[in-house]
């Protein structure tokens, strides 16, 4: 598997809207809010809500897109946010997520912070192997309204 991570391109919103959606209905069956979108709705909330206030790159493999990863400047700029990283359901344990990570790393300021479901455990267990450590556990917004962990990565 060729993999290269590269910036988000105008074309590439169709593709990652598809993983998106592939990857939460998949993922999130504990959130039936989220795993019973439409592809439609999906297309929406991309739109309106994560392509405006995000930087996003995608993980690349033989010219299909196996991954994304949508970032922001934290508080103050004092961290790097990570807003999403989804690699679809089919691709994972292959190293997108890992390679998505590492660009996230050498964006960051030296700290990352990022927010997942106590539930998604999976992904719990991926932040973890990283260096990531557990900061503080509550409850993520509505509609959601879902136990949630932040979770932070400090340069060594």
């Amino acid at each position: 598997m060729a993999l290269r991570v590269r910036l988000f391109e105008p074309a590439d919103l169709e593709p990652v809207i598809g993983l998106w959606h592939r990857t939460t209905v998949a993922t999130y069956t504990f959130l039936p809010g989220e795993s019973s979108r439409t592809i439609d709705e999906a297309r929406a909330a991309f739109r309106s809500l994560i392509l405006p206030a995000c930087t996003l790159h995608v993980a690349v493999s033989d010219a299909r897109i196996v991954g994304f990863l949508a970032t922001k400047p934290g508080a103050r700029g004092r961290h790097l946010y990570v807003d999403r990283i989804y690699v679809d359901p089919a691709e994972q344990r292959r190293g997108a997520g890992r390679a998505l990570m590492d660009v996230a790393f050498a964006a960051s300021p030296g700290r990352i912070r990022l927010h997942t479901h106590q539930e998604n455990t999976g992904a719990r267990r991926f932040y973890e192997r990283l260096g990531f450590r557990a900061i503080a556990f509550g409850t993520s917004p509505p509609p959601e309204s879902a136990p949630d962990v932040m979770y932070e990565w400090v340069r060594g």
